[in-house]
């Protein structure tokens, strides 16, 4: 059975519904949310912070609602993945990217901890799990990251395996929830040598999307080709990680590097020929919030005026080109990323704020 459509932050019901959250307009959400929640709600292995129970914690949150009996759900989710997480770290097995990335797994349901209101306890044991992700894994094959995976986003398996680099399903993420957590007083033991350990590998491999068995072998700092410079994947999303981390860290140097960096995307028109369309996952609804938000927290945000309207620009003009309805990569991210506002703090779905 194909899981309930409706209760996908990314393209569902729940994704429309924070539109209408965000403009203020509850009465329109209502049937959105009554929708997602009509066939029960899921806590089962699919349950993510863009599926479920914490998909509509996260949109419930949003609009300045607490449900205990979701919040409840949600908890017994997060306490089965950590032990699951536990029990195959000490069986010395490399994890799937849904394990620990943000759109299915453990650094997704992080983000929803931290935007909840009041403390969780759970949070700082996913903090704690996100640091375990910076020792290695010793195979048989030989010490690896802790977050090699032998699996690709579409569940396709990869020889050898590989180093995911993203904001979505990449080291990325956890480097960016430690960081946003670090900046709100949140710590657990050896976060700095985390935040530390996962920048350093994006200084080094952060120009591709994910690195391979043999680059890690050799050594090899990969060169690719120009890369689209996405929020899921590419420059703009790394980017902001690499900020986060220099703001906890008190680190000038790291954060103008990244600030830098994303200047020199926005310049370069072979990457941005790249954006084949407006939405928010991978085209320029992404880059226009990432870089508003980048912007936001930069001593000079002023050279990033000009990219911000140019972006606006490009996303007002691709919407109506838009086939779906929903939050990454349809017609209602677009719509959020246009309006420019994150009152309810939106964007912390995406691990930017």
């Amino acid at each position: 059975m194909n899981p309930p459509q409706a209760q996908a932050l990314a393209e569902g019901a729940l994704g429309v519904a924070l539109l209408h959250i965000e403009g203020g307009d509850l009465a329109a959400a209502r049937p959105l949310l009554a929708e997602a929640v009509a066939g029960g709600v899921s806590t089962g292995a699919n349950a993510s912070l863009f599926h479920g129970a914490p998909a509509l914690e996260f949109v419930l949150g949003c609009a300045g609602r607490t449900d205990r009996g979701v919040q409840a759900a949600v908890d017994r989710v997060v306490a089965y993945r950590l032990a699951a997480a536990r029990q195959r770290r000490e069986s010395a097995r490399l994890p799937h990217l849904a394990e620990f990335d943000l759109i299915r797994g453990i650094t997704g349901l992080g983000a929803l901890l931290l935007a909840r209101r009041g403390s969780s306890s759970l949070l700082k044991e996913v903090l704690a799990y996100l640091v375990s992700l910076a020792r290695p894994v010793h195979t048989d094959a030989g010490a690896l990251p802790g977050w090699w995976s032998l699996d690709l986003p579409g569940h396709k398996e990869m020889t050898d395996g590989h180093g995911n680099n993203g904001m979505a399903h990449g080291i990325a993420g956890p480097l960016a929830l430690l960081s946003l957590a670090s900046s709100r007083g949140v710590h657990v033991d050896g976060y700095e040598g985390a935040i530390n350990e996962f920048a350093g590998w994006l200084d080094r491999y952060g120009g591709a999307y994910w690195t391979s068995r043999e680059q890690l072998s050799a050594g090899e700092h990969p060169r690719p080709a120009p890369l689209r410079p996405s929020w899921c994947y590419g420059a703009l999303g790394i980017a902001r990680s690499h900020q986060l981390a220099a703001i906890a860290l008190a680190d000038p140097a790291r954060r103008q590097a990244a600030e830098n960096s994303v200047l020199a995307a926005l310049a370069d028109p072979t990457r941005l020929s790249l954006i084949t369309d407006a939405s928010l996952c991978h085209g320029w609804s992404g880059l226009l919030t990432v870089t508003r938000a980048i912007a936001a927290d930069s001593p000079e945000p002023d050279p990033f005026a000009i990219h911000i309207e140019n972006l606006r620009r490009r996303v007002a003009g691709g919407i109506g080109e838009l086939t779906k309805p929903g939050l990454l990569e349809g017609r209602a991210g677009a719509r959020l990323a246009l309006n420019g506002t994150h009152t309810t703090g939106w964007t912390r779905a995406l691990l930017i704020a």
